[in-house]
């Protein structure tokens, strides 16, 4: 009973006793109340709220464990599967990778897992990208057709596809690579830091190298992350990983972090041209703040091949939606993927990755 009224367990309790009283509170006004012509019934609007809130606590939970930031899940499926405003979308995709990102940032820094120095440089080169990529958004919204939209998605989703690919097959060495030398420009920054992996109950030193070029990179990512409202730990993670040699584990723990720093800065573009609505963003909130908390204590406790496997799977997913997507955008498909086949594919992912972590399958162990 003590621990309910120490951090994090006393913001949880206090949040999950408020959430319950709002939905209650809710459900009694919106029974049998008057629907406005052309209007949404109040109880329709109570179940969208619920089910957006359940569904933003799992999108957390994946998405924290995996450091990519819940945008990136959030905003292909809102595309995909509702007719709202892309822009809308986009803008609240970005407050949903934003807080996973900033309610996993404490237990990560109290358990020394994220790298502060690392973080602050991505943070700021990710925050310049990011911006430029909001305006652009913008800009294309107002003057450009779908076409050119299309465009970008499709090389997008082929980006995340080909390191969904990489990860598959780098195995051991994308968990914990190798650094041969470090060049000076790394070397002065001085941005390591020892971790305590508590799944192997040891203390672990890691080298870094290529700091410049990651910051390049990352700048990049930024403009694609705000421009299309997913978060960037899908190529955060990957950019760490595999430029700069940061161990997979703490490079999901660093995405993390920098999400919440640097998708703050792509929210004001888009909350200035008004497409942040407040009613609609809320349940996502709040289910990233919960879901985030639940996740980020998981990933401390795992092993970093379980979330080199569970990135692959959001990847390979995140991909199959921005392909779609982009296609019927450009016109080359009439149709989106009917739901049966978009929840088939997510099924046979789904499976995949389970058979994987249980060692039905090659390319996971458990120790």
């Amino acid at each position: 009973m003590s621990k309910l009224t120490k951090s994090p367990y006393l913001e949880i309790t206090i949040m999950v006793g408020v959430l319950v009283i709002s939905f209650i509170g809710m459900g009694i006004l919106t029974t049998g109340m008057e629907t406005p012509g052309g209007g949404m019934e109040g109880s329709t609007i109570f179940w969208i709220l619920l089910g957006s809130f359940i569904l933003s606590f799992g999108i957390a939970l994946l998405a924290v464990m995996g450091g990519i930031g819940g945008g990136v899940l959030f905003t292909p499926i809102m595309l995909a599967f509702t007719a709202v405003d892309s822009l809308i979308v986009r803008a609240t995709g970005l407050i949903v990778a934003m807080f996973s990102g900033l309610i996993s940032t404490g237990p990560f820094m109290r358990r020394g897992l994220a790298n502060l120095k690392i973080c602050i440089l991505a943070a700021t080169c990710y925050g310049i990208g990011a911006f430029g990529g909001a305006q652009g958004a913008i800009l294309v919204a107002e003057h450009m057709g779908p076409e050119g939209e299309g465009a970008v998605r499709l090389a997008l989703g082929f980006i995340i596809f080909m390191l969904a690919i990489y990860f598959l097959v780098g195995g051991k060495k994308i968990e914990y690579p190798e650094v041969h030398k470090v060049d000076k420009f790394t070397e002065k920054l001085d941005l390591t830091q020892p971790y305590y992996e508590a799944s192997e109950g040891k203390v672990c030193e890691y080298k870094v190298t290529r700091a410049a070029l990651m910051g390049v990179a990352v700048t990049g990512v930024g403009l694609l992350s705000g421009f299309f409202g997913l978060g960037a730990g899908w190529a955060i993670v990957p950019a760490l990983n595999i430029i700069m040699a940061v161990p997979l584990k703490v490079a999901a723990a660093c995405s993390g972090v920098l999400l919440g720093m640097g998708d703050c800065v792509a929210l004001w573009p888009y909350l200035l041209s008004g497409a942040i609505i407040p009613l609609f963003a809320a349940p996502w909130l709040v289910g990233q703040v919960l879901g985030g908390l639940v996740g980020a204590y998981i990933l401390m406790r795992v092993k970093a091949g379980f979330i080199r496997i569970l990135l692959i799977g959001i990847m390979f997913f995140s991909a199959y939606g921005l392909l779609t997507k982009g296609l019927n955008m450009m016109n080359v498909i009439a149709n989106q993927p009917p739901n049966s086949v978009t929840f088939s594919v997510l099924g046979v992912i789904v499976t995949a990755v389970v058979l994987i972590l249980t060692g039905v399958l090659p390319g996971y162990k458990s120790k």
